[in-house]
């Protein structure tokens, strides 16, 4: 998935989004409220994890910003205030959920995940296809019952190959949900993933190569 952390902290910013990538999520950061609107103005992320005290912009400011511009993205809101009234008034805002600090980073991504989820026509916790099965929660993969490791970014892009249903999924796609905003569009990382995917997952082939389109999983 795509995720977006605003946090005007650079340590703790970088700490959430070292371990969301670790979850093999995509992540851009922006440390103000002017930056993330811009990003979001952008990208297409499908959860922005948004401190709700940022300074200049307030993070109210650029929930209600999310919400208005009605990209899709779900607001996983981040607060020092563990007051109720706090939590009620960040959800009124439009806020998905909302998460009191210091929290645990588990949790954390636990509840990204579930976001992300939602933000995507319903599909089941555990994503199985062609003899593929690909646990998100516990970043497992098998083919036929054998384990197969898989590199981060790996991971990711099968996720979204296994997600589309048999439909075929553009590398553009695939390059932003897998990677962040730095990624070179003219990079040849996808096909170089999906090489490296095929032999992992070895014989009979699974993945196909739609010439000028993209890549599905019949």
């Amino acid at each position: 998935m795509r995720v977006l952390v605003v946090e005007d902290e650079p340590l703790l910013a970088e700490a959430i989004a070292e371990w969301l990538r670790e979850e093999t999520h995509a992540v851009d950061v922006a440390l103000d409220g002017a930056a993330a609107l811009e990003r979001a103005g952008v990208n297409d992320y499908d959860v922005v994890v948004l401190d709700r005290d940022l300074p200049a912009v307030h993070g109210d400011e650029v929930c209600r910003g999310l919400v208005e511009a009605g990209g899709g993205a779900r607001v996983l809101m981040l607060t020092a205030a563990a007051e109720i009234t706090d939590r009620v008034e960040g959800l009124s805002l439009g806020a998905d959920d909302y998460l009191s600090k210091p929290f645990a980073f588990p949790e954390l991504a636990a509840r990204v995940l579930a976001l992300g989820r939602r933000c995507r026509p319903a599909t089941p916790p555990v994503l199985r296809r062609a003899g593929i099965t690909l646990d998100p929660a516990r970043r497992e993969v098998f083919r036929d019952s054998r384990y197969v490791p898989l590199a981060r970014k790996e991971f990711a892009v099968l996720a979204e190959l296994l997600r589309a249903d048999g439909a075929v999924v553009p590398a553009e796609y695939l390059l932003e949900k897998a990677w962040d905003e730095y990624a070179d569009p003219f990079t040849g990382a996808v096909r170089l993933t999906i090489l490296k995917l095929r032999r992992k997952l070895a014989d009979p082939p699974v993945i196909e190569t739609v010439t000028g389109v993209g890549y599905r999983i019949p």
